[in-house]
């Protein structure tokens, strides 16, 4: 399974070509909106998320509400393309001086100067509408789709926001993911601490109010997940390091952790391995977490725990020092519509961008042309695993 994203921040559309995904998945428009609506919610979005009211349009793969086993393309119209066709539109321009909007400042930690080395853009715009964080939306979609494919298969998913500006919320171990999906959803910031959620709230207020912009750290829970998902036979097979790839790869993510991640570099091999187990009725099973749920490369049976570290949005109300590419001389960088904080929303994404690698790897593993079968094939999995 994989997917294709095209469109520009402020173009007509973004699009999602998925493929790889098995017929007969039930599969409605109402599925993939759930997670799009999501995605716009929480503290701290900027007046963007009150243009957009992002919503799928089904334009191939699906019919009469089951997928197909052909490509399903995905697409969210940008309903702010209306007041930017004069500067994004396709069409050629008699006056290229003429064109509004021609970013050359670069801002510091964009894409914008790089892009612009690399592909000879004077105009960077060409690279901040493609760079930007708009993206997710459409990475959304297509982990939407994965969900789907995770929930019918009875593995569950969810994010939510561990830290905040340095305000830590507490830990929670023993709640389920009902617990976490219900207590995170209802939350501004998508916490499960309300106590630590009031002071993030304020926090971004004054990020805010200061013209500034504050990260934090993310956690996504799986549940449901059998052993043995993913391999340790080669580096590009196993799953931990194919989820750390593509968490790393969402917009201004700096840093992936699994179970007790970094603290393990800490601690002695007592205090960091998760002895093993048995119950007639349960199986193999770990009597800790430490390692979130994935040894050598492969899932371990328990909930797969992974934090994301998000940087600050780089573009400031208060802009950072740059230099104009065309007079060479030191100017504040361009301001771009921007939020003071996505850290809320970024979870959302994460949840989504861990889906897609988690539904991959089953694929490959399992018989994928048609999802009866591939949901048969897990259940005689989890038995044979579990009187092995």
């Amino acid at each position: 399974m994989r997917y294709l994203t095209a469109g520009e921040s402020h173009g007509k559309q973004l699009t999602t070509i998925l493929e790889g995904v098995p017929s007969y998945l039930p599969l409605t428009a109402a599925d993939i909106n759930a997670s799009l609506l999501e995605r716009q919610k929480g503290h701290g979005r900027g007046k963007r998320m009150q243009i957009e009211k992002d919503l799928v349009d089904i334009v191939g793969g699906v019919r009469h509400g089951y997928t197909l086993g052909s490509p399903i393309a995905l697409v969210i119209h940008n309903d702010d393309f209306k007041h930017w066709i004069d500067v994004m539109g396709e069409d050629p321009v008699e006056d290229p001086q003429a064109v509004r909007r021609i970013v050359s400042r670069p801002r510091p930690g964009h894409a914008d100067l790089n892009g612009a080395l690399k592909y000879g853009h004077r105009d960077m715009r060409n690279v901040l509408e493609r760079s930007s964080a708009r993206e997710t939306a459409a990475r959304v979609a297509a982990g939407a789709v994965a969900k789907k494919i995770l929930a019918e298969l009875d593995i569950h998913i969810v994010g939510y926001t561990k830290e905040i500006a340095g305000i830590k919320a507490a830990e929670y171990p023993e709640y389920t993911y009902e617990e976490r999906n219900k207590i995170s959803r209802a939350s501004s910031v998508r916490s499960l601490d309300p106590e630590a959620a009031e002071k993030m709230v304020e926090a971004i207020d004054q990020a805010k109010k200061d013209g500034d912009s504050i990260g934090g750290v993310v956690e996504v829970y799986v549940e449901g997940l059998p052993a043995g998902i993913g391999s340790y036979v080669h580096y590009d097979r196993k799953l931990d390091g194919r989820i750390a790839g593509a968490v790393s790869s969402i917009n201004a993510f700096k840093g992936v952790e699994f179970g007790i991640g970094f603290e393990a570099a800490r601690l002695p091999g007592s205090q960091v391995h998760d002895e093993i187990a048995w119950e007639e009725e349960r199986g193999y099973y770990r009597k800790t977490n430490r390692l979130g749920g994935l040894e050598g490369g492969m899932t371990t049976g328990m909930p797969l725990v992974i934090k994301g570290v998000m940087k600050p949005i780089p573009t400031l109300y208060k802009p950072l020092q740059s230099v104009d590419i065309e007079t060479k001389e030191p100017f504040n960088a361009s301001i771009e519509r921007s939020d003071s904080c996505a850290v809320p929303a970024a979870a959302l994404v994460m949840e989504h961008v861990v889906a897609f690698e988690i539904a991959k790897a089953i694929l490959e593993q399992f018989p994928n042309d048609q999802f009866p079968k591939l949901q048969e094939a897990i259940k005689n999995y989890r038995e044979e695993i579990r009187v092995f």
